[in-house]
């Protein structure tokens, strides 16, 4: 019988992804959010799975160690933790705003994750269990988020936070990881303005369980940063798949939230035709029909030119 995941910030729109996600999968869940009547509602959505809800915060400190005392209360071994946790979606530009609104943000989108951390690693590590703590981190982590750079300096902020914590983990013998998620994500709650082409957050949920499951296998090797990516294989919609690559050995992917609109580049990839699909992603026939003819040019610009004659000296 599995042991359940603990996840935080459950009632948030990624937060009901990950729920979504475990419960399809069979894992027995606690839910963790500060809304007592949103963990009750959720609780209902799901009437025959072992979904236990618990109000909660990770604020601070004092409100983490809290945390961890109800959840060593509950007597059930954990198999991991996964941290949805997000502050508000404000916008504007940086300058606009005093000192004072940059430490406001970064109280509420980096700290929680540390207070977080710093009482449930410790909790995961009981037992010489193991356990397995995944972090989701959001876009503008590597490029500026144009009228939200505040919170491209939490995501970096939240990418360095991660590697630290990996290291120091290790000697609980608990994985931490990050799972970045470099553009916005569809949601039930923005579902009726949300772009088709982000990700849907049942599809992050299922990323960082499959994260969870490979550190209880030992299949893959911990990687302090795993990149949600964006990828094309050839005659192919677009898709969705983890690189589980070390961010720090591979080139920088090309910033999905880069462009006005929020919308990621149309650019073939290497990665092969068989990279898992967001089960949520729409069939575009016009998309289709705009690659088919991007590469049939590209394939006859690059014949005229290898046929090409080299001109007389």
């Amino acid at each position: 019988m599995k042991s359940p995941l603990v996840i935080l910030g459950a009632t948030g729109g990624v937060g009901r992804g990950v729920v979504r996600a475990a419960v399809k999968a069979g894992w027995p869940v606690i839910a963790v959010a500060r809304g007592g009547r949103e963990l009750k509602l959720l609780q209902a959505a799901y009437p025959e799975a072992d979904l236990t809800v618990l109000s909660g915060s990770v604020a601070s400190d004092a409100d983490g160690a809290k945390l961890a005392r109800a959840l060593r209360k509950l007597g059930r071994p954990l198999a991991g933790v996964v941290a949805a946790v997000c502050g508000s979606n404000e916008r504007g530009r940086l300058l606009d705003h005093p000192a004072a609104f940059l430490r406001r943000k970064l109280d509420e989108d980096l700290l929680p994750h540390l207070a977080a951390a710093r009482h449930l690693l410790p909790l995961l590590a009981e037992g010489d269990r193991g356990g397995s703590y995944v972090l989701i981190g959001g876009p503008g982590s590597e490029h500026p988020w144009a009228g939200y750079g505040h919170r491209s300096i939490g995501a970096a902020a939240l990418r360095m936070l991660a590697r630290v914590l990996h290291d120091e983990a290790r000697q609980m013998s608990v994985r931490v990881q990050l799972l970045a998620v470099d553009m916005p994500v569809r949601t039930e709650l923005n579902d009726c303005h949300a772009c088709p082409e982000w990700p849907s957050a049942l599809s992050i949920g299922q990323r960082a369980l499959a994260l969870i499951e490979q550190a209880e296998q030992r299949s893959e090797p911990a990687r302090a940063i795993v990149t949600y990516a964006r990828t094309l294989g050839p005659g192919t919609l677009p898709s969705y798949a983890v690189d589980l690559s070390d961010d720090i050995d591979l080139e920088p992917a090309p910033p999905a939230a880069q462009t006005a609109r929020l919308q990621p580049a149309a650019a073939e990839s290497t990665t092969p035709a068989t990279a898992t699909q967001d089960p949520d992603s729409p069939v575009d026939s016009k998309t289709q029909r705009c690659l088919q003819d991007a590469r049939a040019l590209l394939k006859a610009i690059t014949t005229s030119k290898t046929n090409q004659e080299p001109s007389p000296q």
